[in-house]
């Protein structure tokens, strides 16, 4: 069976001082690093040693990431393409004040091309980088490995992975919280992609965070 653990990244310090994140690149809290540390164990004790580790390049997802592959003895590797949808100019500035200029999109037409904020990514822009990172980790050779991604940007991991087409993704969203483990599993005899299991964040039972 293929499995790979799909991880959303913990506590970084732009949500505790609540400045919008997207491209904006800040670190692990003191807290998300023990709950990184706590996402890493129940990797170690489901994964192999040695299973690759594709990872977004901003710092709290490459720190994420780095701990896992201590505990599984792997390699990381970096792909910008795996990153949270950018915000472009609101990113860092404060979220309350980008509350309130979010354009939020049409119920129906145009939400693959809709932009929350001008120079924004849109949805098309995101899952267009995003399936092509897919392609290349999908058609790796490793039947165990592990993304580590953004909150956001995980939706369209799962869609790549189920194979849905981006002309579908205007209005897709899987829920999940900040520093959660999903798992993206295919089996033989029939090669049938599944999304086993969505958003387990009992690691953080007593590391209290919840951020997207």
């Amino acid at each position: 069976m293929r499995r790979i653990a799909l991880v959303t990244h913990p506590e970084s310090q732009h949500h505790v001082e609540q400045k919008v994140g997207g491209w904006y690149d800040t670190d692990l809290t003191e807290r998300g690093q023990q709950q990184a540390k706590a996402i890493a164990m129940v990797l170690a004790a489901e994964l192999p040693l040695a299973s690759p580790i594709y990872s977004s390049d901003l710092q709290r997802t490459a720190q994420t990431a780095a701990l896992i592959a201590h505990s599984l003895h792997s390699q990381v590797v970096l792909d910008q393409r795996l990153r949270e949808m950018s915000y472009g100019a609101a990113e860092g500035r404060d979220q309350a004040w980008f509350d309130q200029q979010i354009v939020y999109p049409p119920q129906a037409e145009g939400r693959l091309d809709h932009r929350v904020y001008p120079s924004s990514e849109n949805r098309r822009e995101v899952a267009s980088r995003i399936y092509a990172a897919m392609d290349t980790i999908i058609n790796s050779a490793a039947q165990q490995l592990v993304i580590v991604t953004h909150g956001f940007a995980a939706s369209f991991v799962i869609a790549a992975w189920l194979g849905m087409p981006i002309e579908a993704l205007g209005s897709v969203a899987f829920q999940v919280n900040s520093g959660n483990i999903s798992w993206l599993t295919q089996s033989a005899p029939f090669h049938n992609r599944t999304l086993y299991q969505l958003n387990d964040t009992r690691h953080l039972s007593n590391l209290y965070g919840d951020y997207a």
